[in-house]
């Protein structure tokens, strides 16, 4: 392809290069949650992470199956001052109602994290609505708050299951550091792996039920923490209106 600058100069694009410059206008003017990913394609993408000028960060726990370390969990969170976010699933909610109390009453924000924990890319618009709403509601009857932010079960999602959550005014949280606890990784090796990818405005991935998360977090913490970094729920670190979503799932406020 040509492109005719200054009268007479001639100057030859590769198409790689004109792909590499479409997608980088579309960067900068992606809105909400679109955003470019592979190559020109525009696509809806949850919040992976968000920019910010402090080194404020959040920590989360995924809760499916089972309770049994998360006593030591909240003990954890506790200690060391730190509010969290946990993302429940309808059965776990209405398996251990007392629990939902407990992260509640010590200040934690809660999410859904669907009410059957399946692949909802696969849902219709309408199955995810009731996924969404029958979760939610799980949740509200044993806390009484709203419950405003959603992560996908598996990580998994597409347009419609992003853009039917955000009619339905869910913020859809992804990830950009995973523990890996769920591999039941030991204390060392999940405190390493988030310690030494956190950045401003990380979002960390954990369980309540990973084997060894307990024992990981006061190396975490206390590693962060040293670090400046201060731990803040979902809630306070994501932009709530006036925000931009970049192709790596980063979220910016709006300019």
């Amino acid at each position: 392809m040509k492109i005719f600058v200054a009268k007479r100069k001639t100057l030859y694009l590769s198409v790689a290069a004109i792909t590499a410059l479409i997608l980088a206008i579309w960067a900068v003017f992606s809105t909400g949650s679109y955003a470019v990913v592979f190559g020109t394609t525009l696509r809806k993408l949850p919040i992976y992470s968000v920019e910010r000028d402090k080194k404020q960060i959040a920590i989360t726990f995924d809760a499916a199956w089972g309770v049994d370390y998360t006593d030591a969990i909240l003990s954890e969170l506790s200690e060391y001052d730190v509010p969290a976010t946990f993302f429940l699933v309808e059965f776990w909610a209405k398996k251990y109602p007392d629990y939902v109390k407990k992260i509640d009453a010590a200040g934690h924000s809660i999410g859904t994290h669907s009410a059957t924990h399946s692949y909802m890319s696969k849902l219709s618009a309408e199955t995810i609505k009731t996924e969404l709403a029958t979760s939610s509601a799980a949740i509200t009857e044993i806390t009484g708050k709203k419950v405003t932010l959603f992560r996908p079960p598996y990580g998994d999602y597409n347009d419609r299951l992003i853009s039917t959550a955000e009619e339905q005014g869910y913020y859809c949280i992804q990830w950009d550091v995973d523990s890996l606890d769920w591999k039941d990784l030991s204390a060392g090796e999940i405190a390493k792996r988030v310690t030494s990818r956190v950045k401003n405005g990380s979002i960390i991935l954990c369980h309540n039920n990973g084997l060894h998360t307990a024992e990981a977090l006061p190396l975490i913490f206390e590693a962060l923490q040293n670090g400046g970094y201060e731990f803040v729920t979902v809630d306070a670190l994501i932009y709530h209106e006036n925000y931009q979503i970049d192709s790596c799932g980063r979220q910016h406020a709006a300019k």
